[in-house]
């Protein structure tokens, strides 16, 4: 491979949440593993990959001029946008007008449905649920209307599409938050799926924001179809919402964009946007993204998405040898979603107790009660393949080779 994704970084002291925030007591990071074991960083959405060449150099360039005044948008970081849209998504009717800089994805959310929205109102939403959605939701005033993902006969997550419009007419739903691929499931969704939605969306007048930060996150085999391409009612209906940080793993540089066609629409977001005065560009953020962006980006991201299916592939093979464990196997993300229940009822163990028999010998992965599915685990296999091969080994002998 021309890029690096086998080194095993140190990553302590250097601001990486994934490993110095474990044990932190807020309920959210997993429990420091007991003395004798290093923790495997399988929880928050963060890869132990060193980002693309392409962003440190742009960033380093940028730093090498030393003035950090007041900046703005350029030119440059629209184009870099609208081009990998095109050449990444094939979306070829974005301009500069349609795109709208957002501190993050989860900020977007919010502006997006204060202007949808009255305060107390009912949002739809699939579970099992990313947790920051529940999060920044209900902190705001909103009721969210869980409607459950299904298994199929395949094994494969899948919108239950009855269930969805009986919560939208019970519970006088007009705005709905949709995460494509989906966090935690993994689900690359169909264009039909997309397209029975969006339908069903327009049916009962329900506005849509899309959450579309794992887009560039696709395993072998599968493909992103924007969710604002399935129809001309989802195209002028949905706020859609990106970032570099999930690919090039630069969360902690901030820097989001939302993508909203309809004028009307527009406006109102962008006014909600502009009121807490905080929502603002960061200089070394946008050449990150120019970096990103960029021919050696896409390159790099091809690498990743073919390491990230070797670990996904291996995960899974390993997960399906486990009895009393089962797990849909993800299309795209980096994050899996393991059914842990048959296997506690079996143990006598407790949904909220289970989690730490991980976290003890230093696989932190995250309990699933965060995202509306107790008994489950959520893996982000986003290391080297010796660390996801580690981790595993420690389960066959510590966990579920009991």
């Amino acid at each position: 491979m021309r890029f690096d994704f086998t080194t095993i970084p140190d990553r302590h002291g250097h601001d990486a949440i994934a490993i110095d925030g474990l044990g932190d007591g807020s309920g959210f990071a997993p429990a420091a593993p007991k003395e004798g074991f290093t923790s495997i960083p399988l929880w928050v959405a963060d890869m132990s990959f060193a980002t693309a060449p392409s962003v440190t150099r742009a960033i380093h360039e940028r730093v090498d001029h030393p003035f950090f005044g007041y900046c703005q948008e350029t030119d440059a970081y629209y184009q870099a946008i609208i081009d990998w849209h095109r050449t990444r998504k094939g979306v070829d009717d974005l301009s500069q007008e349609h795109i709208g800089y957002e501190n993050g994805v989860l900020g977007g959310v919010v502006s997006a449905l204060n202007v949808l929205c009255s305060k107390g109102d009912n949002v739809l939403v699939h579970s099992p649920t990313y947790v920051g959605f529940t999060g920044c939701c209900t902190n705001n005033g909103y009721h969210l209307v869980h409607s459950p993902l299904q298994l199929d006969e395949a094994g494969v997550w899948r919108m239950d599409f009855e269930d969805m419009e009986r919560k939208i007419v019970e519970n006088k739903i007009h705005a709905a938050i949709f995460c494509s691929p989906h966090n935690p499931c993994g689900r690359v969704w169909e264009r039909w799926e997309l397209e029975q939605a969006m339908a069903l969306f327009e049916k009962h007048g329900v506005y849509v924001v899309s959450d579309e930060i794992w887009s560039d996150i696709l395993l072998a085999g599968n493909a992103h179809i924007p969710t604002q391409s399935v129809s001309d009612w989802a195209h002028d209906h949905t706020v859609a919402l990106y970032a570099p940080s999930k690919t090039f793993n630069l969360a902690g540089l901030i820097g989001s964009y939302h993508v909203i066609y309809n004028p009307w629409l527009r406006d109102r977001v962008n006014k909600e946007q502009s009121l807490s005065h905080y929502n603002s560009q960061n200089v070394l953020s946008m050449h990150g993204l120019i970096g990103a962006y960029s021919e050696e980006g896409a390159a790099w991201t091809d690498e990743l998405c073919q390491v990230l299916t070797d670990n996904v592939d291996y995960a899974h093979t390993k997960l399906a040898s486990y009895a009393g464990v089962t797990c849909a196997k993800p299309e795209g993300t980096y994050v899996m979603l393991a059914d842990c229940r048959a296997w506690c009822d079996e143990h006598g163990m407790s949904y909220a107790d289970f989690p730490r028999l991980g976290w003890d010998v230093g696989v932190t992965w995250h309990d699933g009660r965060l995202f509306e599915c107790p008994g489950f685990v959520r893996i982000a296999v986003s290391v080297p393949l010796t660390q996801v091969i580690e981790a595993f080994d420690r389960l066959d002998r510590y966990v579920f080779g009991q």
